[in-house]
């Protein structure tokens, strides 16, 4: 099970409580619970650190292990998260420089937009990523008209990078704002398969 950031749209102190309440249902993995952190995570314009490691502190006590610019292996999987994007400790080369493509890697990314930038290192396989919400709404035919990313093609599903990565950018559950029209929700399930 891995969770892909931006837990609270943190307002005040009233988020970690309600956090508090989700996460005594947290969905556990069968050979993991993994989580990165969101650009919400990080509080007003997104720097806030006491309010990330409050969040983070959270999070571990609820069993979800966070990966901030990390990897673990779990059970032959090796997972790489990222830290946020547009947050405070984003550094990314701290964890690609030891990417091993000789493992069976997964990476976590909040916003899909690191997928454009030189930090790769060969990274091949798959990219999990959230942030767009899809949009939240979608007219019919029509591309989503707000995208707080700056590649407008990264809106939600997958996506072949055409490099060995493939992406794919879950709607999630939440909201920015509270109205979603023609973007379901989403729960992605993934089945792995060895290789």
């Amino acid at each position: 099970m891995v969770y892909t950031g931006d837990y609270v749209s943190y307002e005040d102190a009233m988020q970690f409580q309600q956090l508090a309440e989700v996460l005594q249902h947290t969905v556990k993995g069968k050979l993991a619970t993994v989580g990165i952190l969101g650009n919400h995570d990080y509080g007003k314009n997104w720097a806030e650190q006491p309010v990330a490691d409050q969040i983070s502190s959270q999070l571990q006590n609820a069993g979800i292990t966070l990966l901030n610019n990390a990897q673990q292996e779990f059970s032959g999987l090796n997972i790489i998260g990222l830290d946020d994007y547009w947050a405070l400790n984003f550094s990314p080369e701290t964890v690609m420089k030891e990417y091993d493509a000789s493992k069976a890697n997964l990476l976590l990314c909040h916003n899909p937009d690191v997928c454009d930038l030189n930090v790769w290192n060969g990274y091949q396989g798959w990219i999990l990523a959230g942030h767009t919400h899809g949009g939240q709404c979608k007219p019919p035919f029509l591309p989503s008209p707000v995208l707080p990313v700056k590649n407008k093609r990264y809106d939600q599903g997958e996506f072949d990078l055409a490099d060995g990565r493939m992406l794919y950018i879950n709607r999630a559950i939440g909201h920015s704002y509270q109205v979603r029209f023609n973007v379901r929700p989403e729960i992605t399930i993934f089945e792995l398969a060895q290789a």
